[in-house]
């Protein structure tokens, strides 16, 4: 009999989480774990003994800490082969990077590092890790995305085209994959409190506007992504496809 909690139930799931030395990535690992599954935490600088593997083992579930330079194509195909081999039943792509300099001056070398970190070794290791989904019929994939995926952002172009991308990127693989039983869905977090957002935090007058555009009237956690993840990568969604869901304190719907 499947019970509203059981819908929400992830034992005996294998879940890959990039991104998960800190910030949305850690609260999503930490969450799905929580949650029954046993993670694979992804990152370019994952310490051997890290805060996202004493949150996963802490909760009852056996973690796996891999570093990759999502920046490196190769790296990223060789990561996306081995982890193929462990058929995860979860991918959640959250591994990304932020450039701020206005566009005429925005660097080539600075736009290449953001679409190769959060664009195109996200759609490689998507690629190698919906294979064994496919052939399984069954599988969740979740990517980070941004309320730039919906709106142009200031000062960060290449941020911007690349959320962009995988606001795009989640509706293509969903309408091809769908028909098998591989759910792709985004979630768009607002004004998160990270590393990401710190300099936005420490500008009086920038913090002050963006808070006053906030219907909830504050700033959101990390962990406030944690019920989206769980919802997107849990039995519930099954008959959600293509969805790029706002985490954003109505930020949208002002």
């Amino acid at each position: 009999m499947t019970t509203a909690t059981s819908l929400f139930d992830l034992r005996g799931r294998l879940a890959v989480v990039t991104g998960a030395r800190r910030g949305i990535g850690l609260a999503i690992a930490q969450a799905l774990a929580d949650a029954g599954a046993d993670i694979i935490g992804v990152s370019a600088h994952l310490e051997q003994h890290s805060e996202v593997g004493e949150l996963v083992a802490a909760a009852g579930r056996r973690f796996e800490g891999v570093r990759c330079d999502f920046t490196d194509r190769r790296a990223v195909q060789e990561l996306g082969a081995e982890l193929a081999g462990r058929r995860p039943d979860i991918l959640v792509n959250n591994a990304g990077s932020i450039r701020r300099q206005p566009a005429v001056d925005h660097a080539p070398e600075l736009w290449d590092e953001v679409l190769a970190v959060n664009l195109s070794s996200q759609f490689l290791l998507t690629q190698a890790l919906a294979r064994p989904m496919l052939d399984r019929g069954s599988g969740k994939v979740v990517f980070t995305a941004s309320l730039l995926s919906f709106q142009g952002g200031i000062n960060v172009p290449g941020y911007a085209a690349s959320k962009s991308g995988i606001a795009g990127l989640t509706r293509a693989l969903a309408n091809e994959w769908s028909p098998h039983g591989v759910n792709v869905n985004a979630i768009a977090p607002g004004y998160i409190a990270t590393d990401n957002t710190q300099v936005l935090r420490d500008d009086p007058d920038r913090s002050r506007a963006l808070l006053e555009r906030i219907p909830a009237g504050k700033w959101g956690r990390p962990a406030d992504l944690a019920g989206a993840a769980v919802f997107l990568c849990s039995s519930a969604s099954d008959y959600v496809h293509g969805v790029v869901l706002p985490v954003d304190g109505g930020w949208l719907g002002r």
